[in-house]
C-alpha cells in the first residue's frame, strides 16, 4: 500500500498523511455504491433533497474550517477560499432548481392517455476532483448526481486529500445512507483502478490531456457517460478601448487571479498594433508589478499565493522559457518571489507576436501578447486554438461585441469583464479540447440522468382501428 503526503505549498507544512486506496479498496467502494444505488434511486425525490440539504447545513456550520483546509492545501488566500466554501453551499439550492427546470418530470394529455417525460439516474458516478478548486468543482458534480439518484465514488486530487477528507466528513455528518457517497484517496493509480471498477459515469475536471485519454479509454463503451470540463488556451481581445488603466484591471483579473490556476484564465492577450495596443500592454505590466503574492495567512491579505507545488512551478517556468527561446520578447519576467518557497512565481508578460508557439495551456500567471492589425484578425487569432473554454472582449464599442460574440468559438464569452467570471446558475464548459459538450454548473443536471419518454394509457384498449390494411 502506498502512502502519500499533502503539504502547504506556501510553507511546506504537512497537512495530511495517509494511504492510497488499493485496487481492492477502490472496487469495494464501487461495490458499496452499486449496492446502495437501487434504494437511493427509488427514494422519493424529497428524500434526496432533504439529504443534500442536511449536507448543506453541515457545510454552513463548517465553512471556516473548509476555507482554511483549502487554503492550506492550495495556498490560495482566505479571501478566495471563503468564496469557494460559499459556492459549495450555494450549489445545493442551484442544483435543486436546475434539476426541476432541466431534468424533472412532465406530462401532456393525449387522446389515449398521456405522454410523459421522466429522468432516471445512470448508476455509480466516479468523480475525479482537481486541485485548483478542490471543494467547489467536485461538489458541483456530486450534488447534482445525488439529487438525480446516482451514487458516487469520489477521488480527490492527490494534491488536496485534506479537502477530500473534510468533504467526506461533511457527507457522513449529513447522515446519508451507507454507500451513497464513497471517498477513495490516491494518485493516478487509484484513479485508474476507479475507471476499471465498473462505473456508469465519469465526471472530471482537469487537463485536456487527461480528458483525451478518458475519451479514448471509453470510446468503445458508450454506456459510460463522460462529463469532461477541461482546460483552455483562452484569448482576451482588447479593441477600441480608450482607458488603458481600466482595461488593465480586466486583463489582470483574467490572467493572474488564483495565480493563473483557473481553467478560464486568459492565456493570450490580443491587442491592436500601434500606440493603442502599446498603452494597454504597458498598463497591464505596470499593474502586475503591484500584485502581492504571499502565504495565504499573511496580513494584509495577498492578491494570490503560490502555484500548487514547486514541481508545478518548475514545469511552468520551463514552458515559459521555451517560448522565450523561440524569440518571445520579455515584457515582465517571472521568477522567485522574495525569499518564499519555490512554488511562488512572479507574473510574466511576454510578446509572442509572429511566433509559432505551442497551443498549450500554461497553468500559471503567464500572459502572452499578440498584436494584430484588425478586429477580424484579432478574432481569427483568438480562434486559432484547439481549445474553446473561455474568451473575452474589452471594448468601448458595442458593435465590436456584436461581431465578436457571433464569431468566437468558446463556451464562456464575456464582454468588458474578466474571462474568469462565471455564474453558478449558468452552464460552464467548452468545446474542442476543452470538453465534450457537456457543460457543468447549471447544466450538470443534464449528464447526471438520462431521459425516458413514455406513452401511457391507464387501461388496455382495443386499437384495431389504428391498424391499417386489416382484412375483414
Amino acid at each position: 500500500m502506498t502512502s502519500f503526503t499533502s503539504t502547504d505549498p506556501a510553507t511546506g507544512a504537512v497537512n495530511w498523511q495517509g494511504q492510497a486506496a488499493s485496487p481492492a479498496q477502490v472496487q469495494a467502494a464501487v461495490d458499496a455504491a452499486r449496492a446502495a444505488f437501487p434504494d437511493w434511486a427509488d427514494r422519493p425525490r424529497q428524500d434526496r433533497i432533504d439529504a443534500v440539504k442536511r449536507y448543506q447545513a453541515v457545510l454552513k456550520d463548517r465553512a471556516p474550517q473548509i476555507a482554511e483546509a483549502i487554503s492550506r492545501e492550495t495556498g490560495k488566500p482566505l479571501w478566495e477560499t471563503k468564496t469557494e466554501a460559499a459556492a459549495m453551499i450555494g450549489k445545493v439550492d442551484i442544483s435543486i432548481r436546475a434539476y426541476d427546470e432541466r431534468t424533472g418530470e412532465r406530462s401532456n394529455d393525449t387522446a389515449f392517455g398521456r405522454a410523459t417525460l421522466r429522468h432516471r439516474p445512470h448508476g455509480v458516478a466516479a468523480v475525479l476532483g482537481p486541485f485548483n478548486f478542490p471543494g467547489h468543482l467536485p461538489n458541483g458534480h456530486i450534488v447534482p448526481a445525488l439529487l438525480a439518484g446516482d451514487t458516487v465514488v469520489f477521488k480527490p486530487s492527490e494534491e488536496t486529500p485534506l479537502v477530500g477528507q473534510v468533504m467526506a466528513e461533511a457527507f457522513a455528518a449529513a447522515d446519508l445512507p451507507h454507500g451513497v457517497v464513497n471517498v477513495v484517496q490516491g494518485a493516478r493509480e487509484t484513479g485508474a483502478a476507479l475507471l476499471d471498477a465498473g462505473i456508469d459515469a465519469l465526471m472530471f475536471t482537469g487537463s485536456g490531456a487527461a480528458g483525451a485519454y478518458f475519451r479514448r479509454k471509453f470510446a468503445d463503451d458508450p454506456h459510460v457517460i463522460l462529463a469532461l470540463e477541461l482546460g483552455g488556451n483562452n484569448p482576451l481581445v482588447v479593441w477600441d478601448a480608450q482607458d488603458a488603466e481600466a482595461v488593465a484591471g480586466v486583463v489582470v483579473q483574467s490572467a493572474f487571479v488564483t495565480t493563473g490556476q483557473r481553467c478560464s484564465c486568459a492565456r493570450r492577450l490580443i491587442v491592436p498594433q500601434g500606440p493603442q495596443g502599446d498603452a494597454v500592454v504597458e498598463a497591464v505590466a505596470a499593474l502586475s508589478d503591484r500584485l502581492t503574492f504571499a502565504p495565504w495567512d499573511s496580513d494584509p491579505e495577498p492578491y494570490a499565493g503560490p502555484l500548487i507545488s514547486e514541481t508545478a512551478a518548475q514545469a511552468a517556468l520551463q514552458a515559459l522559457q521555451q517560448r522565450i527561446d523561440l524569440g518571445a520578447k520579455v515584457i515582465r519576467a517571472s521568477g522567485p518571489v522574495d525569499n518564499l518557497p519555490g512554488a511562488f512565481v512572479r507574473p510574466a508578460v511576454i510578446d509572442v507576436t509572429g511566433l509559432d508557439v505551442l497551443d498549450e495551456e500554461m497553468f500559471a500567471p503567464f500572459l502572452q501578447v499578440i498584436r494584430v492589425p484588425t478586429l477580424d484578425a484579432a478574432i481569427q487569432a483568438a480562434n486559432a486554438t484547439r481549445y474553446g473554454l473561455s474568451a473575452g472582449l474589452v471594448s468601448d464599442d458595442p458593435k465590436n461585441w456584436d461581431r465578436f460574440i457571433r464569431r468566437i468559438r468558446a463556451g464562456v464569452v464575456n464582454f468588458n469583464r474578466p474571462t474568469t467570471g462565471a455564474a453558478g446558475d449558468m452552464p460552464f464548459g467548452g468545446l474542442g479540447a476543452s470538453g465534450n459538450h457537456r457543460a457543468s454548473a447549471y447544466y450538470a443536471a443534464d449528464y447526471c440522468a438520462y431521459p425516458v419518454a413514455s406513452f401511457e394509457a391507464d387501461a388496455v384498449a382495443n386499437i384495431e382501428g389504428e391498424i391499417k390494411g386489416l382484412r375483414a
